[in-house]
């Protein structure tokens, strides 16, 4: 599962992961597309992929809610 957001300019560039590892938002999208990544589905902006939160009984776990998390291993 996703635990924090890393984000660029206010822009998330990659998400940390309950197993505390880093991928960027392309890496979390792949994950996600094979069913590795649970809660969240891909959403599409133009050209531009990224997760989403599915719809559930709970606002906790909505990556809007998640933590900024500062990450200089992404990639």
């Amino acid at each position: 599962t996703i635990t924090g957001l890393v984000k660029e300019n206010g822009s998330v560039s990659g998400y940390r992961l309950s197993d505390n590892r880093f991928i960027s938002r392309e890496e979390g999208v792949n994950l996600a597309r094979n069913g590795q990544i649970r809660g969240v589905g891909i959403a599409h902006n133009g050209d531009t992929e990224y997760l989403k939160s599915l719809p559930d009984d709970t606002e906790d776990n909505n990556l809007n809610n998640l933590p900024t998390v500062k990450n200089g291993e992404i990639g």
